[in-house]
């Protein structure tokens, strides 16, 4: 029987243009660096935007582009209306959004609306003003507990490791569900919703298409006294009525009813966002209904292990859970806080991704040829499945995890908030290599901010465009065919071994993967696109996807 995510086949010109679009994630720091200075700015993303409309991408995601101290990477922002200096100015970020509609892409932006910097205007002036004031109501502050209140008011932990609370010199703890340089806003103050509304309006007007939401799941929180215990993290029990004290409280989306009516439909063709919500899988399609905000992710595939079995439980229950929203589906395989999936289909099923990091105990070795095969086949399948995919920068020239960045050279807060016992997301958010030679491989004309490998000099674009064969070339092709495949957000499972996937999609389109070692059948067609080399008569290799159109019976 088919399975169905929705009615109607979107084209990428009309309004549902998200519904099956691809999204290329630019982390703006590691993309392209214009002036020299080691850090990727949005002029050298603007001087790429052919390379994007050449592989075939329909949107262009920037992470957090904002002033910012970089206590977590651009997620502590400063002024959520202006560009990190370092990065460009307003000027340029109308110059890359004018270059990327151009050649017919969509410009989607985070937003983090759960906190903001301690620098932020609101801050300072919360730090200056008395206990009760208008200007600290804008966070969490409160008295601490005990006779001289030097305990926190609260039991709540940070994600960074400690107390989410951090107290301030007139005796007054605030709360931070992150970073102490990430102060949590108070959304149950009218404030905060109208500054919000006019952020969201002030990046429409620029041209903007879409949100990409941080933390979406935590905005609302019960803060009635006393406050509710809460000694875990939200993937650790959170109940399904949407009664817990801090994460996924029914009364978050009305925040995002709001920004739909207010502003998100007041557009035309209407803004849309994708919720970055860690809910219970069970309530996570309510952050994407067309009331609120239109999609959320699902992060089930990246956290799948390699199998058949795996990944069709993991597609069936999201193409389900997005057709009771009425939204579309989204699928991820890497992004900017994860190992590259290049790295973890290399490496034993179950591994320590942290130890292994560190090269703690006895480390398994990475098999880079098979990473990168699995990977390879891994995003074929992703890209025959309706819904939207969500691509990160540089997965497309198959790089791996960089996990030996001297020690000295990590950036990452959670290196140094874990007291040097994880080295965090650095690996992952290393400059792009565009040249197979020069002082960063092409990224600028000096050192880069985190250093780069050798072998970049092998997965550089030069070294990969026009290469048949090469992982650029591949997603290149499967983008193209794509848009002249894609129809009607359904799919229909045939019969295959066990360790096979075959579906079809409207039209003819067929995707068979084959998730083991050995050869399989191969079914009859046309044959439009491998992920390996191409099949020899009717047998599928191991580890292999393939793309085929098979004839209508008579």
């Amino acid at each position: 029987m088919p399975v169905t995510a929705a009615n109607s086949a979107p084209t990428s010109h009309d309004r549902d243009w998200w519904r099956q679009a691809v999204v290329y994630q630019v982390y703006p720091r590691s993309f392209a660096d214009s002036n020299g200075d080691g850090i990727g700015d949005l002029p050298g993303l603007t001087s790429r935007m052919d390379y994007l409309a050449d592989l075939g991408v329909d949107a262009v995601w920037l992470s957090p582009f904002y002033p910012s101290a970089l206590a977590d990477g651009g997620y502590d922002v400063a002024d959520y209306r202006d560009v990190a200096p370092e990065l460009g100015t307003l000027a340029d970020f109308d110059a890359l959004v004018a270059a990327a509609k151009a050649r017919g892409l969509k410009v989607v932006v985070d937003i983090v609306p759960n906190h903001t910097s301690d620098l932020h205007v609101w801050f300072q002036e919360a730090l200056a003003s008395p206990p009760g004031s208008a200007a600290r109501a804008r966070y969490i502050f409160r008295d601490g507990l005990g006779p001289d209140g030097a305990e926190p008011p609260s039991d709540w932990i940070s994600h960074f490791g400690g107390p989410a609370w951090t107290r301030v010199p007139d005796g007054q703890w605030y709360c931070h569900l992150f970073a102490p340089e990430q102060p949590d806003l108070d959304w149950g103050n009218p404030e905060v919703h109208e500054d919000f509304l006019t952020t969201l309006r002030f990046w429409a007007d620029r041209g903007v298409d879409g949100y990409r939401v941080d933390v979406a799941h935590a905005l609302a929180k019960d803060l009635s006294e006393p406050l509710r215990s809460k000694p875990t993290l939200e993937d650790e029990g959170v109940p399904l009525d949407g009664t817990d004290p801090l994460y996924d409280r029914d009364e978050v989306h009305e925040i995002y009813a709001e920004w739909r009516r207010e502003v998100f439909d007041r557009y035309d063709p209407p803004r849309t966002a994708v919720a970055e919500a860690f809910a219970p899988s069970e309530r996570r399609a309510l952050y994407a209904r067309p009331t609120e905000l239109g999609q959320a992710f699902n992060f089930d595939l990246l956290k799948a292990d390699f199998g058949a079995e795996d990944f069709r439980t993991v597609i069936d229950f999201c193409l389900g859970e997005a057709e009771r929203a009425g939204s579309s589906t989204t699928w991820v395989l890497s992004n900017h806080d994860v190992v590259r999936h290049a790295t973890r289909y290399g490496l034993p099923r179950g591994v320590d991704l942290d130890a292994w990091l560190m090269g703690e105990g006895q480390v398994p070795p990475l098999d880079e040829a098979q990473g990168l095969r699995r990977a390879r086949a891994a995003t074929l399948l992703m890209l025959a499945l309706p819904g939207s995919s969500y691509l990160y920068q540089g997965e497309e020239l198959g790089l791996h995890e960089v996990a030996d960045i001297p020690l000295g050279a990590l950036q990452d807060p959670i290196w140094l908030r874990t007291l040097n016992t994880k080295k965090g997301r650095d690996g992952a958010r290393v400059p792009l290599p565009w040249s197979d030679e020069g002082a960063s491989y092409g990224f600028g004309s000096g050192a880069a901010w985190l250093p780069q490998p050798a072998a970049f000099s092998r997965t550089a674009v030069s070294a990969q465009r026009g290469a048949a064969g090469s992982t650029l070339e591949l997603y290149t092709q499967a983008l193209r065919l794509r848009r002249t495949l894609q129809g009607p957000e359904s799919l229909t499972w045939l019969p295959a071994g066990d360790e096979v996937l075959h579906l079809e999609r409207p039209g003819g389109w067929h995707c068979v993967m084959n998730f083991g070692s050995d050869p399989a059948p191969l079914p009859e067609g046309q044959l439009l696109l491998s992920s390996a080399a191409a099949p020899v008569v009717d047998q599928l290799p191991g580890e292999t996807t393939v793309w085929l159109t098979r004839p209508r019976p008579a």
